[in-house]
């Protein structure tokens, strides 16, 4: 496909077709959490009819090939062009139909869906990418196989307590339907009191990896990890958190993370401590453990 058919390419569909759906919709047009940064509440608009998005919360906007640009981190345009056909190579010609709400279109668009111990050399190198110890990233973390639209692709897997997957390679990141908290609990229930709270599985694999450096001191204390993944799963975090004596928040040092701590604090009472001391000026943990501050 040359540029200008790829031009052509429906923008809600592409994105469908790697693994995002929208939070809104409206015949004119779609929201969604920004599909390549950390995103708290949806700030990516699709223009369905112009075929354009803008990012509020960037003011980054462009076309189908500007956001390819950004999801796979190169201007390289033959490739960009390589990449958008082989995620989604017959979108071009597809007359748009209207898409649900509710994750049941994108559990389907995969289809053939395995999931394995983590071995890919790709997958494995992105996790040492971001900071990730190897062996805590092999153990917590699954790999995944599926197909979407007939093409084959794979990514790093991280289960959920519906027995869905959040999903994350080098180039993207969604998951497969359907999507809910994760929770990992220690195997002596009866001495569990504690539990950290974080946003996305990257901040839990930072936060493991740090202790294991000895940057972030765990304590003595047993405790059990609850894994949002995703700031609106922050209700069907409240039932499982009510029951701990305390409950440590590990979320984005920003507004928004902010805001999610002081809501939790207001509603369970001084239980619930915000852990920011130990990374002050960055904007969450793998930014820490990666040293990549926030503030110059």
């Amino acid at each position: 496909m040359n540029i200008a058919q790829i031009k052509q390419i429906d923008l809600v569909d592409y994105l469908r077709a790697i693994g995002f759906s929208p939070t809104k919709e409206s015949d004119k047009s779609a929201w969604y959490h920004a599909p390549y940064r950390e995103d708290r509440t949806p700030s990516f608009k699709v223009n369905k009819d112009k075929k354009i998005w803008y990012d509020f919360g960037t003011t980054q906007s462009g076309d189908i090939i500007d956001l390819a640009e950004l999801l796979y981190q190169t201007k390289d345009v033959v490739r960009l062009l390589k990449l958008i056909e082989g995620a989604a190579p017959a979108l071009a010609l597809r007359i748009r139909t209207p898409i649900s709400q509710g994750g049941e279109r994108l559990a389907n668009q995969f289809r053939d869906v395995k999931v394995m111990d983590l071995n890919h050399e790709a997958l494995k190198s992105y996790l040492q990418s971001r900071g990730i110890d190897l062996g805590i990233g092999e153990c917590e973390c699954k790999e995944i196989h599926y197909t979407c639209n007939k093409k084959g692709y794979f990514a790093i897997a991280f289960p959920n307590i519906a027995n869905g997957y959040e999903i994350r390679n080098p180039y993207f990141k969604g998951c497969i339907a359907p999507k809910d908290i994760s929770i990992i609990r220690e195997s002596d229930r009866s001495k569990v009191h504690c539990c950290c709270l974080f946003e996305g599985f990257m901040d839990y694999l930072s936060y493991l990896t740090l202790v294991k450096l000895g940057r972030i001191t765990k304590g003595d204390e047993s405790m059990d990890y609850i894994v949002l993944n995703s700031v609106s799963n922050v209700s069907r975090a409240i039932e499982p958190i009510k029951k701990y004596k305390v409950i440590h928040c590990y979320l984005d040092n920003d507004d928004a993370g902010r805001r999610v701590v002081d809501s939790l604090h207001e509603l369970l009472g001084d239980k619930v401590q915000d852990m920011f001391a130990p990374y002050p000026l960055y904007k969450d943990l793998n930014d820490f453990l990666r040293n990549k501050k926030k503030i110059p």
